[in-house]
């Protein structure tokens, strides 16, 4: 634990809040969960429990670890609970206006020294920060999915970005027992500019008929010792997230090389999302995920 940092507050309990949730408590913090509905705070605070059986299940944790960092884990009644946090990570959906709501929501009940992050994979933190009421305690901290276990941490600063609020943010995560890798504010930072246009391109060999996804993902788990295939990657990052972070790209950087594939969107209409909504370019509702092309 950080000497500024002893409270953090984390927005969201969906796919990512929980996982830094984890993380955060295990390093000795005190963390609130806050959802705009209480019900869903709750929820995160049991899906943090889950990871942690699994983490002593596997012997990556004790009991007492589990119990201990249990007691630091709040769900928030509502956002006021928010309002003596020394650090505020918002780990929304991928979309910019979702984002500016939680602000305009969270800002004004914050304390003037606290820092504000936000955990987006691709876009703006310049342009986040200036919906804030403190661009310069506004920066990007970019947790990779599943938190518990990867290693990686991006941190982005804005235009606005104070040099303390830099240095406190690194070495928040460094307690964390992450790496911290420093990206400059272009679209969708380093690890996504470079692995969303190879998932794209992998959706358009499927969508060209150059390979199924069988033989797409073993080529590339294989071929390029991957630990997963790239479609299985992308059901597992959800596609509607894979989609918004190639449209950030297409938009900010106005090359036809990012533009998303059509089959990808016609996934997304679809609603097949990937594994959290059971279907995307594997079928995952019977025991084994079966190939949906």
């Amino acid at each position: 634990m950080t000497d500024e940092m002893r409270k953090i507050g984390i927005v969201g309990a969906g796919q990512m809040g929980p996982g830094i949730a984890h993380v955060v408590a295990l390093a000795g913090y005190d963390v609130t969960i806050y959802d705009l509905s209480p019900e869903r705070a709750s929820r995160g605070v049991e899906k943090v429990s889950a990871s942690f059986e699994r983490k002593v299940a596997s012997g990556k944790i004790t009991s007492e670890d589990m119990q201990a960092a249990l007691t630091r884990v709040h769900a928030a009644a509502g956002v006021a609970d928010l309002a003596d946090m020394d650090l505020v990570i918002e780990a929304a959906t991928e979309d910019e206006t979702v984002k500016r709501k939680i602000y305009a929501a969270v800002c004004p009940v914050l304390k003037p020294d606290a820092i504000l992050a936000t955990n987006t994979s691709s876009i703006s933190i310049t342009r986040l920060a200036s919906a804030t009421d403190r661009p310069d305690r506004f920066i990007g901290i970019h947790f990779m999915n599943p938190v518990p276990v990867m290693k990686l941490v991006e941190l982005v600063r804005g235009i606005a970005t104070g040099d303390r609020t830099f240095e406190i943010s690194r070495g928040f995560v460094g307690s964390l027992d992450k790496t911290t890798t420093v990206s400059e504010d272009f679209p969708a930072f380093i690890v996504n500019r470079i692995l969303l246009p190879m998932i794209n391109e992998a959706i358009y060999t499927l969508y060209e008929g150059v390979g199924s996804v069988e033989s797409i993902d073993t080529a590339m788990r294989l071929g390029a010792n991957h630990p997963m295939g790239p479609l299985q990657l992308a059901d597992f990052i959800g596609l509607d997230t894979c989609l918004s972070i190639m449209q950030v790209l297409h938009d900010g950087l106005a090359d036809s090389k990012y533009r998303p594939c059509p089959l990808l969107v016609k996934y997304v209409e679809a609603g097949w999302l990937g594994r959290k909504t059971h279907r995307g370019f594997y079928d995952y509702r019977g025991d084994v995920p079966v190939p949906t092309r």
